[in-house]
């Protein structure tokens, strides 16, 4: 990272004799180099106290000073020192293109002053100087460079640290802990209103590297957070938008199963969306293509609440059918399903079923007939339907 040239001779005790004389002006160098740094831009000010930056551009040209004319085996000070340096101005949040202007100007000036220091009168010291051009301007590079790198490191630490830091409020957040503050603190780190339209979807695992990705043209915003088996994320919903929209993005984008809560007030209200997502995803068969609304999924959610009654349910109106041969099983369920999806038109479930509108008739009486129910009588058709759901989300649902 720059190494300077091997430097012997007379050219080297010019320059070291130059550089010499040039420590005795350092103070006078900082206070310029201070002055043009707050000509070029204000958020020198605005980002270092004046008496922090004061010392530190001290310390910096002194040992820039020193290196020139050090040994060439003697330890890079200069370069530890940048490194510092980017470091703390990373945490000051200076920008990094100011940063590198601050050397090359500090550079900029060190040089002037020694051409106008003795070289100015004395034409043999002058040439020394400017054979030694390249080895003083590699030793600024090399500076600049070091502060740059220790500067990007630290950036990304601290990036890392501050993401961290808001994963584990919105964390928080979705478990549903009520701590002082913390809506406010996760509003301010994820840039959204503490208070506003929001829904919390949750997806099967197998989604996961389709949303990884950002949904672009969705015109919603979403966060996500990874799960072991499921991906949670949160939606902020603006004016105009509606549930019906999510669950046609996400929809879209991939084939898999996914649960919407119905919208809250704000992210304090996240943990409980958060469990009715959860809920509303246990409404979907392990193989539905779709991203579901709790709020168009009631019965089926109470159903997949209440595991033991869900069996009782089964077990009480569908066991007569449980106990026929499969093949024979599933035509009578999925009859029941079709029909049922068909808002009880027999006209309609045969030509989906690929049979005749007597044959659906025919299999609906015979389903009355093994449940003991009629499909005419509203109590008797949700008991139907409930048992039917719980027995195709039976697995799903534990």
């Amino acid at each position: 990272m720059g190494a300077r040239r091997r430097r012997t001779g007379h050219d080297w005790k010019l320059l070291a004799e130059s550089c010499a004389a040039l420590l005795e002006r350092v103070p006078e160098l900082v206070d310029e180099h201070l002055r043009r740094l707050a000509e070029h831009s204000s958020v020198y000010g605005r980002a270092i106290p004046y008496d922090q930056h004061w010392r530190e551009a001290e310390d910096a040209i002194r040992i820039g000073i020193e290196t020139i004319s050090a040994a060439p085996d003697a330890p890079r000070r200069d370069l530890a020192y940048a490194e510092d340096t980017g470091r703390r101005r990373a945490q000051q949040g200076l920008p990094l293109e100011l940063l590198v202007h601050a050397y090359r100007s500090a550079g900029y000036l060190v040089w002037d002053a020694l051409l106008e220091g003795p070289a100015a009168r004395e034409p043999e010291r002058l040439r020394a100087l400017l054979r030694s051009a390249t080895m003083v301007w590699s030793a600024v590079d090399a500076q600049a460079a070091a502060a740059s790198e220790a500067y990007r490191a630290t950036e990304r630490e601290l990036r890392q640290r501050t993401d961290e830091q808001v994963q584990a409020l919105l964390d928080a957040l979705l478990e549903g802990h009520a701590a002082p503050g913390l809506a406010a603190r996760a509003a301010a780190g994820l840039d959204l209103p503490e208070h506003g339209r929001y829904a919390v979807v949750v997806l099967r695992a197998e989604r996961r590297e389709t949303f990884h990705r950002p949904l672009r043209g969705a015109g919603f915003r979403f966060v996500w957070r990874m799960r072991t088996d499921r991906e949670v994320g949160v939606v902020a919903l603006a004016e105009g938008q509606d549930l019906d929209g999510v669950a046609r993005v996400l929809t879209e984008r991939s084939s898999g199963p996914g649960g919407i809560s119905p919208v809250v007030g704000g992210l304090a209200e996240l943990g409980p969306a958060r469990r009715l997502a959860e809920l509303a995803l246990r409404t979907c068969p392990p193989d539905a293509p779709e991203v579901v609304r709790l709020d168009r999924r009631m019965p089926t959610a109470l159903v997949v609440s209440q595991p033991e009654l869900a069996d009782r349910l089964v077990a009480d109106v569908l066991g007569a059918l449980l106990e026929l041969e499969p093949a024979d099983r599933a035509v009578l369920l999925e009859t029941l399903d079709v029909w049922l999806a068909c808002e009880g038109s027999a006209g309609r479930a045969a030509g989906r079923l690929y049979c005749h509108r007597n044959t659906v008739f025919n299999r609906l009486r015979r389903l009355e007939q093994l449940t003991s129910r009629s499909l005419a009588r509203p109590r008797d058709l949700i008991e139907m339907t409930l048992a039917l759901d719980a027995y195709r989300l039976s697995g799903a649902a534990r």
